[in-house]
């Protein structure tokens, strides 16, 4: 259902897999700007890093789910 609708929107499955990659990165990036900020603010830039750590999942099974449609 999902996959149908966003097809007719022109997304691709490929678009969502390379999101999901850059969220990857994104989500080391904020790991290791984690490690260089004080102790204080150091437990909740890493609850960050682990929230956006739960995005590429996310978009690379929407991603299958508009090639799936696809076929």
């Amino acid at each position: 259902m999902l996959g149908k609708q966003l097809h007719k929107l022109g997304l691709r499955g490929w678009h969502l897999h390379v999101t999901s990659l850059g969220f990857v990165w994104f989500c080391l990036g904020l790991w290791v700007r984690a490690k260089t900020v004080d102790e204080a603010a150091r437990g909740n830039a890493e609850r960050r890093a682990m929230f956006v750590g739960l995005w590429p999942p996310m978009f690379w099974l929407i991603g299958d789910a508009i090639e799936r449609h696809k076929r």
